[in-house]
């Protein structure tokens, strides 16, 4: 059995003792005008996708938008161990569940803004206003049709743990965030037994395990496996510079959850300085920075946008309708913990292989 990491294992120790203790009032929104032109963001977010965003931001604004990079895990860790002292006034991670982690342990601001309800649907949003998705990734089945028969073509998360897939199958190791919330979220729709009948299927199939969706793409587009999991957008990428690009897609789970949607996602740290241009941005973000273009958050990395009211790319209506998972985003974090865990327990790869 592969074995944890050592950073990945202070992430799970951290999972696991992550409590509910935020209880700060609700922030009321009258967004005067800040002495600071300026507003730190740490940001799991490639910052080559959200540079020209940011760039319109400034020109609209004024305020400076400075950077710092990190994966979603580790900007949780960063931040929990900086306190009170951290330099960032807010975060931007690539999951749900990693910024309700954050929300879970009291260091966001509850942010009371009716721009932002008006802009963000419910399930898109913490319920208590500790943070907000402001772009859409649904995490689906992609497959060769020149190796995948029809009658093959699977349809669902479970479907992949068929033996029919042995040797066939490529997945982003269990290291990723990306591959933490899918299995979060099978925990939460069927129950801790199915998840892991479903992972160890998986598991058993022998598969290779590759740290880039786009490298999965491509290596199922050689050959070298039929069938893998990534998000919608990578897909997207693509095909908007090759539209004869052999992979096909397919919305998984939509006869039974609907197919798994996570966000990127926005919070104010309780300490931050320059909180009103934290928030600023924020709205920015889920009403002027929203669309199609390549400088709004969604345009930018062909993602869909949070706010529906927003254009989407023709390019992505063309990848179909889908039925989405109804799950609440909170509920990524709350399960993050067990899904770790059986990621170990199955003898799922943490490493490229």
């Amino acid at each position: 059995m592969r074995r944890i990491p050592q950073s990945a294992r202070v992430f799970v120790l951290l999972l696991v003792l992550l409590t509910a203790t935020a209880c700060a009032a609700p922030l009321s929104i009258t967004t005067p005008a800040s002495e600071s032109k300026v507003v730190n963001v740490y940001s799991a977010r490639h910052y080559g996708a959200v540079e020209q965003v940011m760039q319109r931001f400034t020109a609209d604004t004024g305020i400076e938008v400075l950077i710092s990079q990190g994966s979603s895990q580790s900007l949780v860790e960063r931040i929990l161990a900086e306190g009170a002292q951290t330099p960032a006034d807010a975060v931007i991670t690539i999951d749900g569940g990693s910024v309700q982690l954050l929300a879970d342990e009291g260091v966001l601001e509850a942010v009371d803004s009716e721009v932002l309800t008006a802009a963000i649907p419910e399930m898109l949003r913490s319920p208590d206003g500790y943070w907000f998705g402001l772009s859409q990734r649904v995490r689906t089945l992609v497959y060769n049709p020149a190796t995948v028969s029809e009658d093959e073509i699977p349809t669902s998360y479970a479907d992949l743990a068929d033996p029919r897939w042995q040797d066939r199958l490529c997945l982003r190791p269990a290291s990723h965030i990306y591959t933490i919330a899918l299995t979060a979220g099978i925990i939460a729709n069927d129950g801790l037994e199915e998840a892991e009948r479903i992972v160890q299927g998986w598991v058993d199939n022998n598969p290779i395990f590759i740290n880039s969706d786009t490298r999965i793409l491509e290596t199922i587009a050689a050959g070298g496996c039929d069938v893998g999991i990534v998000n919608h957008y990578y897909l997207a990428n693509i095909l908007e510079e090759n539209p004869d690009f052999a992979v096909k897609h397919v919305w998984a789970n939509q006869e039974t959850t609907g197919v798994h949607r996570n966000v990127v996602a926005f919070g104010v740290l309780q300490s931050a300085r320059n909180k009103d241009n934290a928030i600023r941005l924020l709205e920015w973000l889920a009403t002027e920075g929203q669309g199609a273009t390549s400088d709004s958050l969604p345009g930018s990395n062909n993602e869909f946008p949070a706010n529906p009211a927003a254009d989407v790319k023709p390019l992505l209506a063309e990848l179909g309708e889908w039925r989405v998972d109804p799950l609440p985003m909170a509920e990524y974090g709350h399960n993050q913990a067990a899904a770790l865990q059986l990621l170990e327990r199955v003898g799922y790869g943490f490493d490229e292989n």
